[in-house]
């Protein structure tokens, strides 16, 4: 048993309870990088501890009653096919061009995206985090079926985006929801996606039981406990930093 990478994954997990980000954005990077699993393999064994580890910190938020059930529904209509679509991708690709290549870049890509994506949450809505009342929200399936696909297929090659990229769509969505409304929401509708990615992955990628297992023993307790923060801290110099590490990680996945 590798207990370093259980303690990394405890850390990881914190910081995805607490923020609703950073997942695959921290921990696939931390395999490929420090621990040097090949990055399909790191993709698929994030994605199936992932698939584990997202319900722990969602059922908290459930029983404090900051999910947006009709907005999980929408979202994930487009985000589960797709999910699964993408990692049923990657598997044809592999006949034909390097896939972990492929995956490095991408996975550069998208934690810059993300990375973006958690400063402008920063910016624009980490000040105003106070508890609200519940509000009304208005309907808007086709955005959200929209965002649900693009996040699927992201999610499904890279295991990132989940968290960071679909959160700040929804704030741009439903400004007025509350911060804890927003990391519930997330998180709640990052668990039938990520379990879809996982099952193609499982079925087409490169599965190896021996990451996931150090992974979940740290990442479980670690989203707990972030889950339990996170209505009562707030996240705005967390995510900063967590902005300055996925820029740092994209850069090197990316050979510069």
């Amino acid at each position: 048993m590798d207990w370093t990478l259980v303690l990394a994954a405890f850390g990881v997990g914190v910081v995805v309870g607490l923020t609703g980000m950073g997942g695959g954005a921290l921990m696939t990077p931390l395999l490929v990088l420090f621990f040097g699993v090949p990055p399909l393999a790191a993709v698929s064994s994030d994605l199936v501890a992932s698939a584990v580890m997202k319900p722990v910190g969602s059922l908290v938020h459930l029983r404090n009653g900051t999910v947006r059930t009709d907005v999980v529904a929408r979202l994930c209509a487009g985000s589960v096919p797709a999910a699964f679509t993408a990692a049923l991708l990657t598997s044809t690709l592999a006949d034909t061009v390097d896939v972990d290549l492929l995956i490095r870049r991408a996975l550069g890509v998208a934690l810059l995206l993300a990375a973006a994506a958690m400063v402008i949450r920063v910016w624009t809505r980490d000040g105003a985090a106070r508890p609200r009342p519940r509000l009304t929200l208005r309907a808007r399936p086709a955005p959200l079926v929209a965002v649900g696909v693009l996040g699927g297929l992201v999610v499904g090659c890279t295991s990132v985006g989940s968290g960071s990229l679909i959160m700040i769509v929804l704030m741009s969505l439903y400004p007025r929801l509350s911060a804890a409304e927003l990391v519930g929401t997330d998180l709640a509708q990052a668990v039938p996606l990520v379990a879809a990615a996982a099952a193609g992955h499982l079925l087409f990628g490169d599965f190896r039981i021996a990451v996931t297992i150090p992974v979940l023993l740290g990442a479980i307790p670690g989203t707990w406990l972030g889950a339990r923060l996170s209505c009562r801290l707030h996240g705005g110099v967390l995510r900063c930093a967590l902005a300055v590490v996925l820029c740092a990680s994209a850069v090197k996945l990316l050979g510069a």
